[in-house]
Formats: C-alpha cells, structure tokens, sequence
C-alpha cells in the first residue's frame, strides 16, 4: 500500500505543567491555572485568577480510552517531544500539522486582562520554541480576548514571533461582545495586516473552571450528544464573520474550522443566501457579494474520519476542505492514519486527493516545504495561486 503523504490542519501540543512558574514573575504564576489532587485521587481543586473549584476527577477504568484501552500519554508517548514526534509523523505519513494550544480551555475562568495577556505571551514564547525546531510545525498563537486592545497587541508580538495562525474560540467572552460585533473590527484589522489565519477549533466555547467543558447533556445518550453538539460552536463562529462583514471588509482573512466535518459549510452557504435574498430588507449590514462566496473562498475546515467531507469537495464545490489528524487525541488517527487516507481518498482521481491531502493547507501556510511524495501541485488552483 503506497503511503499517502498529508498535512494536518488539526493537532495538538499540551504545554509543561510548570509552564507559568518557569516564565512569570511568582505572583502571576500562582494565579494561573493549576489543578491540586487530593490524596485519595477523587477530587481535585482548581486553582485560577484567585477563584477555587472542587472537581471530582474520574474514577479509576473511567478515564478516556480509545478502542484499545490506551489514553493519549500511552497511545502517543512521544507526542510533546520535538524530535519523537516528528518520528511519529513520519510513520503516519503526516507531513505539517497545525498545532492548537491546550492551556486556552481555562481562559475565560481569567478575570484580569494583564493577567490572561501574561499568561498567553507565555504560552506563546514557549510554542514558537517549538515552532522553530521544524518549519512541518505551525504552532496558533494564543490571543487573551478580554480586551480588544490586548488581543490586538499579541496579535501582533505573534507575527513578530513568527507565528502564522492565532487560535481564537468560538465564543470569544461568557457575558461579553461576540464576533460579528464591530468592537472586535480592531483584531479582523491587525490578523488581516499581519496575514495570521483565525484558528478556530471546535469545543473551544468558554466555560467556568468549576463545570467541565463540553458537557451539555447527561443520561442516555450523553456521550454522543455532547460530541455532536461540540461541532456547533465553530460553524457559528464563521457564519458570524460573514453575516457581520468581517470577510466583506477584510478580503484577505482567512479562517479554518478545525476536527468539525466539513459537510456543513455547503448548507450554511445556501442557508446564509436564502435569508440575505429573501430578508433583504432586514440584512445589515449589506455586502458586496453573496455570503456563500466569503464561505467558499475565505473559510476552510479540517476533517478526520467523516465519510461526507470528501463529498463537500466532489459534490458540493466546496474545495477549501483538508484533512486533519487530530494527533495525539484519542479521537485522532493516529495508528491507523495510512487505512483512514486510503479509505478516504485513496480512489479519489489525483487533483482532488492532493487537494484535500496537501493543497488547501498549502493555501494557508505556503512557506511549509513540500512533503516527500514530492509535493509538486496537482491542483490548478493552487499552481495559478502560486504564479
């Protein structure tokens, strides 16, 4: 079976436990996020910004487990280790990766604005060490959104960095402006002057450290309705962007919707036309163009396993579609990357399989060298892009 070469654009990277007590002065440190166990391993106690939450942590044989019995540590060792998992990229066939940040679950637990900016330079200026170590790793800056002045200021220390995407959640604030509000037109600004593309990565909804992220349902069937309704946030989020002109103003942003399927932006796009001709009178503000075109053109999305997504591209025209591997979560493929391409778009004709593997990512971050296959473009889009 020929190895499948392929980009991700959808990963991960959890940052050192003693991340915040190596890089901010003591008194910072001790009101970043840190979790305390209790001895008897049943509850833990959540330390962030001067708040305490109890938490009763999984019981033993509960923890989160892939079909053989193996959590991330176990099933992906190597995976926060520069060198290591680059190993493992290789045996998988996965050439980049867009990697997402860990600590951004407990952000909006973060009051204070000089403090969560604090904390995501942080993050940030260890990421970029990552980064650095092989230009296959495009780590997405963390931006503190508790104002819009500090978003835009580490917006733009990230592209001095060198950082060419800025994960952003889906919701930017529990009980403040969301992103079609033209409070944020400052940050579509500085993303669209430095060229980041908006990260978004589904489940990234703020929530308060004393609840868990993600549930929304208990009792029969819970499991399965959560991770349906984590896929919600991020169709959302672009749909804001375009409904409230964000593309329109900024036709050089681009977005990516991450590990959400991709099936979805078709229907939004015909949703979004339907109601801006038929409720003309009340769309504000007005575009140029249709909000099917910012879909199709300015918003792109990763996939996994989903069987349709391929569909979005063939059936549905809807090319900004990629792959993604979701390494090292359980939900990912690692360990049977190669049997998901091959099932995926192994009978696909070469263009279209070179576009969903390497040449929507290559649309988005063009300075990532080409993968071994020999990376030349069998895209038409992609090589008139590039003249």
């Amino acid at each position: 079976m020929a190895k499948i070469w392929a980009n991700s654009g959808d990963s991960h990277l959890v940052e050192p436990d003693d991340l915040f007590e190596k890089s901010l002065p003591g008194s910072l440190a001790a009101r970043m996020p840190r979790s305390v166990k209790d001895s008897d391993g049943g509850w833990e106690t959540i330390h962030v910004d001067g708040q305490e939450f109890r938490r009763r942590l999984p019981r033993p044989g509960r923890q989160l487990t892939d079909e053989n019995g193996h959590t991330v540590p176990e099933r992906a060792p190597g995976a926060n280790d520069k060198e290591m998992r680059l190993l493992d990229l290789d045996s998988e066939g996965i050439w980049a990766e867009l990697i997402y940040p860990s600590l951004g679950m407990w952000t909006s637990s973060i009051r204070d604005p000089e403090l969560l900016a604090a904390g995501a330079q942080a993050i940030n200026d260890w990421a970029i060490e990552y980064q650095r170590f092989s230009p296959r790793y495009i780590c997405a800056a963390t931006i503190p959104f508790l104002t819009v002045s500090t978003a835009v200021a580490e917006v733009e220390r990230a592209a001095g960095l060198g950082y060419h995407a800025a994960s952003l959640p889906v919701t930017p604030l529990v009980d403040g402006d969301d992103w079609h509000r033209e409070s944020w037109e400052p940050l579509w600004t500085a993303l669209a002057e430095t060229g980041l593309v908006i990260a978004f990565h589904i489940g990234s909804e703020p929530h308060d450290a004393s609840t868990r992220n993600g549930v929304y349902y208990r009792g029969p069937g819970g499991a399965l309705l959560n991770y349906l309704e984590t896929t919600y946030g991020g169709q959302r989020a672009v749909a804001k962007l375009i409904a409230g002109g964000v593309f329109d103003r900024h036709p050089s942003l681009r977005a990516i919707v991450s590990e959400g399927g991709a099936t979805w932006g078709p229907f939004i796009a015909d949703r979004l036309d339907e109601a801006y001709r038929q409720h003309a009178s009340a769309v504000s503000p007005r575009l140029r163009r249709l909000p099917s075109e910012y879909l199709y053109e300015n918003v792109y999305a990763s996939f996994q396993h989903d069987r349709s997504a391929v569909a979005a591209v063939t059936a549905m025209g809807w090319r900004n579609v990629c792959w993604g591997s979701d390494y090292p979560h359980i939900e990912g493929t690692f360990g049977h990357t190669q049997k998901t391409l091959h099932e995926l778009v192994g009978d696909l004709d070469p263009a279209t399989r070179h576009r969903i593997t390497q040449g929507a990512f290559q649309e988005l971050f063009p300075h990532v060298p080409p993968a071994p296959d020999g990376g030349s473009s069998l895209d038409p889009l992609f090589d008139a892009a590039a003249r």
